[in-house]
């Protein structure tokens, strides 16, 4: 039986997420249609724009993403310290960029309201709050639109996705940056591309793209480097280190193994503390081996714990890849 969001989302214990969406009824998502012929390649367009169009809206990151034929993954980072600090009008600002809002919540941003319609537009703030750190309401934010345009375009009804998207809570960095570069090779693993850099609309594209010019892509949360104090918000690592990770990890994959890591993505590697064949294990069946949260034995143990749940669910298989 799936479990209520709420029983599935922590973040007192992460803000890190994988989220995945998949298409009923034999549906394209995108790609070429062998049955009939029929080309959905725009479709990628569609997804990738709405992805990086939620995240000026939301506050939520997106750490990673891979629109395949039938499904997408996105790796999110949930920042609900900014939607704290953000003000009254900047809520009511994000929420207007996305979504229509009330004629108070209008009226609120351009004149004075009695007391009785600021009560009203104040209760529209606290849920608009709510919402805008939502995973739920980021992915059907994200998914709804796609549906509507596709069957659109198919001239049918009905449901275009599964009833529910997977959501997996990755509990340290270990978790997100497998996780991440799972996602990034979806395309190299399905052999819809040779390389990282030819993945049409993954993150990892866009970051090669991006560092290619000596920036990294705005869109996407950025990577900062080591931790130390007054750091901006973004991952641990270095960009040009996880990019060459993950050209190293989808070239042995490509190579069916022969590839070899290099000297410096075994430093991350021993940073995280995953052996090579751990890693290659797990960048290649992460949805296979993962059913529920990820990450090491304490941190799955008090994620469980903070949701009242009596079983450590994927524990075996968090202990046996994940810890050295």
């Amino acid at each position: 039986m799936a479990r209520p969001r709420q029983t599935i989302v922590s973040l007192e214990d992460t803000p890190y997420y994988h989220c995945c969406s998949r298409v009923v009824r034999k549906a394209f998502l995108c790609g070429i249609d062998k049955s009939t012929g029929e080309n959905f390649e725009h479709r990628r367009e569609w997804v990738d724009s709405r992805i990086l169009e939620l995240a000026t809206i939301f506050a939520i990151d997106i750490c990673a993403y891979a629109v395949m034929s039938n499904h997408l993954h996105v790796v999110i980072k949930v920042d609900a310290d900014k939607a704290k600090q953000w003000s009254d009008k900047e809520v009511l600002i994000q929420w207007h960029k996305g979504f229509k809002g009330t004629l108070l919540t209008h009226k609120y941003l351009k004149e004075d309201l009695n007391s009785f319609e600021l009560q009203t537009v104040n209760e529209c703030i606290t849920e608009y709050r709510k919402r805008l750190i939502d995973i739920s309401w980021f992915m059907r934010s994200l998914s709804e639109p796609i549906a509507r345009m596709a069957n659109k375009e198919d001239k049918c009804t009905g449901r275009f996705w599964e009833g529910r998207f997977k959501s997996q809570a990755l509990l340290d960095e270990a978790a997100v940056l497998a996780c991440m570069a799972y996602v990034d090779l979806n395309p190299v693993r399905a052999k819809m591309a040779a390389t990282p850099e030819t993945s049409d609309y993954t993150s990892i594209q866009r970051r090669i793209n991006s560092a290619m010019k000596g920036e990294q892509p705005p869109e996407l949360l950025p990577f900062v480097g080591n931790e130390r104090l007054n750091m901006p918000n973004g991952l641990m690592f270095s960009v040009k280190d996880y990019i060459v990770l993950v050209e190293d990890t989808g070239r042995i994959i490509r190579e069916d193994k022969r590839g070899a890591i290099s000297s410096s993505s075994q430093d991350i590697l021993n940073r995280l503390n995953i052996p090579a064949d751990n890693w290659l294990k797990i960048t290649t069946e992460f949805g296979a081996l993962f059913k529920g949260a990820v990450g090491a034995l304490p941190a799955l143990t008090e994620y469980c714990e903070h949701l009242d749940r009596k079983r450590r669910q994927g524990a075996a298989n968090c202990q046996r890849w994940l810890c050295a």
